[in-house]
């Protein structure tokens, strides 16, 4: 028998849930900041990961394209295809590891390094709410595919 789903499972997509979380980092950086970090360190480090971000979130897009399969964050039952390649082979989530990525890009920016509890708040909302609702929709269409995928590749990194 399943758990019972949660109203908030796959309701709000993960990109609606980063943006969230980079206002409110944004807006505690205003309130109570007064950033700490070097401007010159804050945007090498910064722009280094918003470029790896985008970088992570291009592969993995070209990864789902290419399997020809939807990457719907609402319906992960509709996926036609378990892609484990490429990026996938590191990664069982690597267009939400990279929204962390552009988070933690987005926390070195505003230069205090307390606001990296934006990114562990992104984390732990979309694992509750987006990844393992993902996760037991493709347990179910994939069976022991998916189980043996996800025994050898991490949910992050």
């Amino acid at each position: 028998m399943t758990a019972p789903r949660h109203r908030l499972e796959t309701l709000v997509p993960p990109p609606i849930v980063a943006l969230v979380v980079a206002a409110v980092m944004w807006a505690v950086d205003r309130i109570l900041g007064r950033a700490s970090a070097a401007a010159g360190a804050r945007t090498v480090i910064s722009g280094g990961l918003f470029v790896l971000a985008v970088l992570v979130a291009w592969i993995g897009i070209r990864a789902f394209a290419r399997s020809r399969t939807p990457f719907d964050p609402h319906h992960p039952e509709k996926a036609t295809a378990l892609v484990t390649r490429g990026i996938f082979r590191w990664s069982r989530n690597p267009m939400y590891l990279s929204m962390v990525l552009a988070l933690l890009g987005w926390a070195a920016w505003l230069g205090e390094p307390w606001l990296v509890l934006g990114p562990v708040a992104f984390v732990l909302y979309v694992t509750r709410f987006q990844i393992r609702p993902e996760e037991r929709a493709l347990a179910e269409k994939f069976g022991a595919e998916y189980e043996d995928y996800r025994r050898r590749t991490r949910r992050w990194i």
